[in-house]
C-alpha cells in the first residue's frame, strides 16, 4: 500500500511540476505549485517526517504561495509593456540556479538509502534529530541556500522596479 501511495504522489508531483512550467497563466502556475507542495508533503509523511510535512505545508503552501500570488498581481505581467531584460540579468539568473544545484548536490551527497526509507524505529522525523542534523551536518548548505533566497528577493525587486529613463 505504501508503495502505491509513493507512486501516486510521485506521479502527482511530477505532473503538477510540469504544469507549473507549461502553464501560460501565472496564477494557474502558482496553483499547480501548491499541488506539488502537497504531494511533496505526502512524501515527507511516507518517510516518517511528520513535523517536516506540517512545516512544509504551513510555510510553503501557505505563506510563500500567498506571497507569490501577491507579487504576480503587483507585477502586471503584460508582454506588450514588459521591457526585455539585459543579458546580464539572464546570466545572473543562470549562475544563481547553478549555485542552487551545487548546494542541493552537496546537501544530498551523504544521504543513505536507509535514512530516507522511513523504516520502523527510525527517529528521522523527530524535531530534535532534525535540528541536530540540519544545524550540524548541513549547516553550510543551509546558510548558502539562505543567501540564494536573499539573492532571489533582490532579483524580484529588480524585476518589479520601474526603470527611469
Amino acid at each position: 500500500m505504501v508503495q502505491y501511495t509513493f507512486y501516486f504522489l510521485s506521479f502527482l508531483a511530477i505532473l503538477s511540476a510540469l504544469m507549473v512550467v507549461v502553464s501560460k497563466n501565472p496564477v494557474h502556475s502558482v496553483l499547480y505549485l501548491i499541488i506539488t507542495f502537497f504531494a511533496i508533503a505526502g512524501h515527507y509523511v511516507l518517510m516518517n517526517a511528520q513535523f517536516l510535512a506540517a512545516v512544509h505545508i504551513i510555510v510553503y503552501a501557505g505563506a510563500i504561495m500567498v506571497l507569490f500570488l501577491y507579487v504576480i498581481m503587483m507585477l502586471n505581467l503584460n508582454a506588450d509593456v514588459e521591457p526585455h531584460k539585459s543579458k546580464w540579468l539572464k546570466f545572473a539568473a543562470t549562475i544563481t540556479g547553478g549555485l542552487l544545484m551545487i548546494v542541493l548536490i552537496g546537501a544530498l551527497r551523504n544521504v543513505s538509502e536507509n535514512a530516507a526509507a522511513g523504516l520502523p524505529g527510525n527517529d528521522i522525523g523527530l524535531v530534535k534529530n532534525l535540528g541536530r542534523v540540519l544545524f550540524n551536518d548541513y549547516a553550510l548548505p543551509f546558510e548558502v541556500s539562505s543567501i540564494l533566497f536573499l539573492s532571489a528577493m533582490v532579483g524580484a525587486v529588480m524585476l518589479g522596479k520601474k526603470e527611469i529613463k
